[in-house]
């Protein structure tokens, strides 16, 4: 797969058209706010679910960016983990960028596979031995899985984020791996990069 460009994505559109519908209600309710018989909450509800949804669609688009050229398996990467979340398999998955992070991984089993949606899914697969932890990638390779990974620190009060999130969270603070999460809770699915945690939405992003 070559890598995306993301000067030429069609999320960025996406973006530019979801902003300018929100400068347009924001507008729209600068206007009406004098009007006594006008309830504006509704308004603001919405307002509110359309920064939600173009908050995840820049998560998707910057996530894209961020990973592409570090994966040659990204199709496969992300439709395991789109199938991941529709079960609500719970998953890790740890992207070396430029920074080595092998010494942050600690009792990992050696895989030395190339990364295939499959196999990704079978290692989280409930019951099976590697699904705890996280699965290491290097480029094209699933490099070990079942790896344990330093929690964040700065989150502890946190009581929503589970130990996947924290990990993700954690890896990310030390290097500039890329990290994917998928809750066994909910299915939701998020990606933390630079020490900060981003919901995605598949559908967005599945190429």
């Amino acid at each position: 797969m070559n890598q995306i460009r993301c000067d030429e994505s069609p999320m960025k559109e996406q973006l530019k058209l979801h902003i300018q519908e929100i400068s347009d209600a924001l507008h729209h309710s600068l206007q009406i706010i004098d009007n006594e018989n006008h309830c504006m909450l509704s308004d603001l509800e919405a307002i509110q679910e359309r920064f939600r949804r173009v908050e995840s669609i820049a998560a998707s688009f910057y996530m894209q960016c961020y990973l592409s050229a570090f994966s040659i398996q990204y199709s496969d990467l992300t439709i395991a983990v789109d199938h991941l979340s529709k079960r609500r398999h719970g998953a890790l998955i740890v992207i070396q960028r430029n920074d080595p992070i092998e010494e942050h991984l600690h009792n990992g089993i050696p895989v030395g596979a190339k990364v295939s949606y499959s196999l990704l899914e079978s290692i989280f697969y409930p019951g099976n031995p590697l699904h705890d932890g996280a699965v290491f990638m290097s480029y094209d390779q699933i490099v070990s899985a079942a790896n344990v990974l330093p929690l964040s620190a700065t989150i502890v009060e946190n009581k929503k984020l589970g130990t996947r999130h924290r990990a993700a969270i954690g890896i990310t603070e030390r290097t500039d791996a890329l990290a994917l999460v998928v809750s066994e809770e909910t299915g939701q699915t998020s990606f933390a990069y630079k020490g900060q945690l981003h919901p995605i939405i598949m559908s967005d992003i599945i190429v």
